[in-house]
């Protein structure tokens, strides 16, 4: 009888082994991928954080779009915020966009972090995960700079105040501006 409840136990084992192994090839095999340089950006509507009505990134075709992914636990997020409101407030005047978009984020603590760092650019909830999801979002912060036309000039994933992206970030915000 023991060496029955020990094959039974052990064909039960590699019997969760094989389900995770086959949901780890199905994870991978269905995992989105961020756009790529070039590559039309995913379009999405997305619910005001902390205001009435959605956003549509459509809306915004014919003008370059910053497009950042942060959240409130996030350090780097932080110090990125004062970063991206500078450059929203000198962009803006020529028709940049910058929409941020909130990651695995609780509503309270997104608004926190909002007016804590006086961010004054549209913020956007994305509860579900799946805008973050087509945008193959995995970490915070992560950026894209977005052209006229709604093409990814480029993906920034890492904060922007990071010496390696911090020129490239300025460099993105002509191009797609010009």
């Amino acid at each position: 009888m023991t060496g029955r409840l020990k094959l039974t136990g052990q064909l039960l084992a590699l019997a969760c082994v094989a389900g995770l192994l086959a949901l780890l090839v199905w994870k991978l095999t269905h995992q989105e991928h961020a756009p790529r340089v070039g590559a039309v950006a995913p379009g999405f509507t997305l619910q005001r954080l902390g205001g009435p009505g959605t956003v549509s990134l459509s809306s915004y075709r014919g003008r370059p779009v910053v497009l950042n992914f942060w959240a409130s636990w996030c350090n780097p997020c932080k110090g990125e915020a004062v970063v991206l409101q500078r450059d929203w407030t000198r962009y803006r005047s020529r028709g940049v966009v910058f929409l941020g978009v909130d990651y695995h984020d609780l509503a309270p603590d997104a608004r926190r972090f909002i007016g804590a760092h006086e961010l004054t650019f549209p913020m956007l909830e994305d509860g579900s995960g799946q805008v973050t999801g087509r945008y193959g979002i995995h970490q915070v912060p992560e950026t894209y700079v977005l052209s006229r036309q709604g093409r990814v000039v480029a993906h920034l994933a890492g904060p922007i105040t990071a010496p390696g992206f911090a020129a490239d970030f300025r460099d993105a915000l002509a191009k797609a501006a010009a």
